[in-house]
């Protein structure tokens, strides 16, 4: 069953408007017409069968029918900070860490991204990376659409308010990260937000403000792995140790 986006739907609503995109979707792309059933959800959780009332141009309104239980949200609200990436790489890191069921994604620029925060703000980077978190929202069946950030340096990153947990993915070769393993035998937590590098990975100074921060640094394994396949490997093994899966 498609499935629309309504940011603006309340509980008690028996008629809801889609936003412009969503009613364009529905209308050109997917060709549904009145009496269609679908799915709506707000972002925050809440989901509802319904069918299709009107379609009047850009203008559609769904009936809703009843209420729909989503899948439950993972129990950790985890904040992937993710360096920002070259080409589409980041495109594909927030479609599968929103699948995933991260709470939000973080761009951070760091000493070795190829880009600054003045450039991400002016640039349609971040809008494309909140289409692409709404697609991957679809996709997995959930009704939280996470936050895709404004994007931080890493230097303000640090110190914005802390998760209970804060995680640095290091390489192996570092030298100073611990097995991410060692987290199964201690508390879990309420929330926690994992810092994943760039191409050219962190500096040794950024791993010392990191650490000077509170910032726990943690490795994969003995492996090396792509900077684009680091974030989605700690989600699934965080997720795990975390009894989230």
């Amino acid at each position: 069953m498609h499935r629309f986006f309504a940011p603006g739907l309340d509980a008690g609503d028996e008629i809801v408007t889609l936003p412009r995109d969503e009613a364009e979707h529905l209308r050109r792309v997917l060709r549904l017409g009145v009496g269609d059933a679908v799915a709506v959800f707000d972002g925050r959780g809440h989901e509802f069968l319904a069918r299709v009332a009107s379609v009047v141009r850009r203008d559609v309104r769904l009936q809703i029918q009843s209420r729909v239980e989503p899948p439950p949200e993972p129990t950790v609200a985890l904040t992937l900070a993710q360096a920002v990436l070259k080409g589409d790489k980041m495109d594909d890191v927030v479609r599968d860490g929103v699948m995933l069921g991260v709470a939000a994604i973080q761009p951070i620029v760091t000493k070795r991204t190829e880009t600054t925060v003045a450039v991400l703000i002016r640039s349609a980077r971040v809008e494309r990376w909140r289409r692409v978190a709404l697609a991957s929202v679809k996709q997995s069946r959930r009704a939280v659409l996470p936050d895709v950030r404004t994007p931080l340096t890493f230097e303000n990153f640090l110190e914005e308010p802390a998760a209970s947990l804060r995680l640095m993915l290091v390489e192996p070769s570092n030298g100073s990260g611990n097995p991410v393993s060692r987290l199964q035998d201690q508390p879990i937590p309420p929330d926690a937000s994992v810092l994943v590098g760039p191409e050219g990975g962190w500096t040794d100074e950024e791993c010392a403000a990191a650490l000077a921060h509170g910032v726990r640094l943690v490795t994969l394994g003995h492996r090396t792995l792509r900077a684009d396949a680091v974030p989605i490997a700690a989600i699934s093994v965080l997720q795990f140790l975390w009894k989230d899966l």
